[in-house]
């Protein structure tokens, strides 16, 4: 008898300590439990008015999609060293891993594809239209392996991405 009141006396004290440390965290800390914080009612607060210029009504992807590729040009020379530089860097961020180091679609994740991603410094891609080129790694190849990268990769990357390609030559 003594052992069953023994255990139930711990039981009890352990409880208690228990709720008494739930307690003191509530009362003492500055931030609650999820139970005891206000509730977020977005619906109380006026929607903000957003700022002019926010939504552009002028240019975009939409107007690069609906461009012919022949009429596509780069907002630069893509002969530029600094746009070439640039490439180089971008095509380290986001196609290194596709098309590999040595450009032949030979990447870490391009060498898992069947067919693997095409070579970059072949005469197909060198002899390409930029614009074309630019539409292909924007809004993707239509039953191939090349992603959309639209919402992925910035306009002017994109641009020096193909600087870079296209001042690599054909092999």
């Amino acid at each position: 008898m003594v052992r069953i009141l023994s255990v139930g006396l711990i039981a009890a004290t352990v409880l208690l300590v228990a709720w008494g440390v739930l307690t003191g965290y509530d009362e003492f800390m500055s931030v609650g439990r999820m139970w005891q914080t206000p509730a977020v009612k977005p619906h109380e607060n006026p929607i903000p008015v957003m700022a002019p210029g926010s939504v552009p009504v002028h240019g975009g992807e939409a107007l690069y999609h609906a461009v012919d590729a022949g009429d596509l040009a780069a907002p630069f020379a893509l002969t530029e060293p600094a746009a070439i530089r640039a490439g180089q860097t971008a095509y380290a961020r986001y196609c290194i891993h596709c098309h590999g180091k040595n450009f032949d679609g030979y990447g870490t994740v391009g060498q898992s594809f069947a067919p693997p991603p095409g070579d970059l410094r072949s005469a197909k891609v060198q002899t390409m239209p930029a614009g074309a080129l630019f539409k292909e790694i924007s809004f993707g190849i239509p039953d191939g392996r090349q992603p959309a990268l639209a919402t992925t990769v910035a306009v002017e990357d994109r641009w020096n991405v193909i600087a870079y390609v296209k001042s690599l030559g054909e092999r």
